[in-house]
C-alpha cells in the first residue's frame, strides 16, 4: 500500500490575499474594517468642523447646570433646583422601572397565552388567537394612547371619593381614580432592615431548593415537593422574626393607608401613587409584547417532537407536569433567542411613554434638557449610549442563560 504524497505548500505571494481562499476572507474583513474606521473618522471630523462654524463645541458641562423643571415621578429625591445630570438619572430609573415591570408581566402573560393557544379547548384556543392577532397588528403607540384614555375616562375623579359617589376597595386600602391608583405605602420601623435581608435570603433558599429538587428528579426520577417547602422557607422565618421584633420594639413594617381629607383641595394623602401614565405605558407595553412572546412560545413548543409528549403520558405524567418538566425545558432552546429581541424591544419601546406624559429618559435628557440647553448632539449621544449599554447587558445575561440550557454531549 503506497502512501499518498503530501501536497506541496504554496509560497505566500501578495496576490494570494485575493486569490487564495486561505487569506481572502481575512483580506475582505480588514478592508471592510479600514473603510468603516475611515468613514467614522470623516463623519466625526466633519461634525466637529460644522459645529465649530456655528460657534459650538462638543461639551457635556451642561449636565452640571440647573435643570429648572419638575418631574412628576421620581424614585430618588429631585426638585427643579437640581442639575440636568440628576434629572437624567431620574429618567434612567423611570425607564428601568417600567421596562422591568413590562418584561415580567409580558413574560408571564406571553407564556400563558402561548400555551393556551395550543389547548384542545376550541374556545380557549380561538380566544388566544384573537388576542394575539389583535395586539400584534395594531401599532404600540395606539395601544398606549387607548389604555391611557380608558384610565382617564373610566376611572372616577378624586372629588367623587369625597362626595361618596366613589369608594375605596379592598377594605379601604386601594383607590382607583383618573389620576392613578393609590395603594398602601410601606413605612419602615425598627428592625425592618433585618426583616428585608431575611426575606431576600429566604427567597434565595427557595430558589436553591427548587434547583436541588430538579437535580434529584433528573438524576433519580424521584419527585420531591417544591411549592410547600419553598413557601415555608419564605414565610416561616420572616413571620418568626416579625413577631420577635414586634414583641420587643414594635411593628418593624407598617402600611401608610391612602385617605381623602374632608376639606381642602380634593386630593389623596398618604399611601403610594401609581400614576396613570406609568400604568398606561406598563399595561400597553406588556400586553403588546406578550402577544409577540406568545408566538415565540408556541413556536418553541411545536418544535419539540410529539413523541416527547406521548412518552411522558406513557410514564403517567399529567398534562401540567408534562408541559413543565418535559416540553417547556426543551422548548426554551428555541424560545430564548427571539425572546432576547423582545426584551430589547420592550426597553426601546418604553420611550413611547412621552405620548402619555411618562417622564422617562427620553422625556428628560432627550426632551426637556435638549430643548433648554441646545445640546442636541450631546444629549442624543448620551441617550443612545444608555440604550446601547442596557441592551448589551440584557443580551449578555440572556445569552449566558441560553448557553446554560443548551444540549450538552456526554
Amino acid at each position: 500500500m503506497t502512501a499518498m504524497p503530501e501536497p506541496a505548500k504554496v509560497a505566500f505571494r501578495p496576490r494570494s490575499l485575493i486569490y487564495d481562499t486561505r487569506y481572502r476572507s481575512v483580506t475582505i474583513q480588514v478592508i471592510a474594517l479600514v473603510l468603516l474606521v475611515a468613514a467614522l473618522t470623516w463623519l466625526g471630523r466633519n461634525t466637529v468642523q460644522n459645529l465649530a462654524a456655528l460657534g459650538k463645541q462638543i461639551d457635556f458641562s451642561f449636565l452640571g447646570a440647573r435643570a429648572g423643571y419638575d418631574i412628576n415621578q421620581a424614585l430618588i429625591p429631585y426638585d427643579s433646583a437640581m442639575t440636568h445630570g440628576r434629572a437624567a438619572i431620574v429618567g434612567v430609573l423611570n425607564t428601568l422601572l417600567v421596562s422591568v415591570l413590562a418584561i415580567v408581566l409580558a413574560t408571564v402573560i406571553g407564556v400563558m397565552v402561548g400555551v393556551l393557544r395550543l389547548s384542545r379547548n376550541w374556545i380557549v384556543a380561538r380566544l388566544m388567537t384573537v388576542y394575539i392577532e389583535v395586539f400584534r397588528n395594531v401599532p404600540l403607540l395606539l395601544w398606549i394612547l387607548l389604555v391611557g384614555a380608558i384610565l382617564i375616562s373610566a376611572a372616577p375623579e378624586p372629588r367623587e371619593f369625597r362626595e361618596g359617589t366613589a369608594s375605596f376597595i379592598l377594605g379601604g386600602a386601594v383607590a382607583i381614580s383618573n389620576r392613578g391608583i393609590w395603594v398602601p405605602a410601606p413605612v419602615m420601623g425598627p428592625g425592618a432592615t433585618w426583616l428585608i435581608w431575611l426575606f431576600a435570603l429566604s427567597v434565595l433558599a427557595a430558589i436553591l431548593w427548587r434547583i436541588r429538587v430538579r437535580r434529584i428528579l433528573y438524576s433519580t426520577g424521584r419527585m420531591v415537593p417544591v411549592l410547600w417547602p419553598a413557601l415555608a422557607m419564605i414565610v416561616l422565618p420572616v413571620l418568626a422574626l416579625w413577631l420577635a421584633i414586634w414583641a420587643v420594639a414594635g411593628a418593624p413594617l407598617v402600611l401608610d393607608m391612602p385617605a381623602m381629607p374632608d376639606s381642602g383641595i380634593p386630593r389623596f394623602v398618604g399611601g403610594l401613587q401609581l400614576r396613570g401614565s406609568l400604568l398606561a405605558l406598563w399595561l400597553a407595553l406588556s400586553l403588546y409584547s406578550a402577544a409577540q412572546i406568545a408566538e415565540n412560545v408556541r413556536g418553541g413548543i411545536l418544535a419539540v417532537p410529539r413523541g416527547q409528549t406521548e412518552a411522558a403520558h406513557a410514564l403517567g405524567l399529567r398534562p401540567a407536569r408534562t408541559m413543565s418538566l418535559v416540553i417547556l425545558p426543551q422548548a426554551l432552546r428555541v424560545i430564548i433567542p427571539p425572546l432576547i429581541s423582545q426584551y430589547l424591544n420592550i426597553i426601546k419601546n418604553s420611550s413611547l411613554g412621552l405620548a402619555v406624559g411618562y417622564m422617562d429618559l427620553r422625556s428628560t435628557l432627550g426632551g426637556i434638557t435638549i430643548n433648554q440647553t441646545g445640546r442636541e448632539l450631546e444629549g442624543m449621544l448620551l441617550l443612545g449610549l444608555f440604550y446601547l449599554v442596557i441592551s448589551l447587558a440584557i443580551s449578555a445575561v440572556m445569552n449566558l442563560y441560553n448557553r446554560s440550557i443548551r444540549l450538552k454531549e456526554r
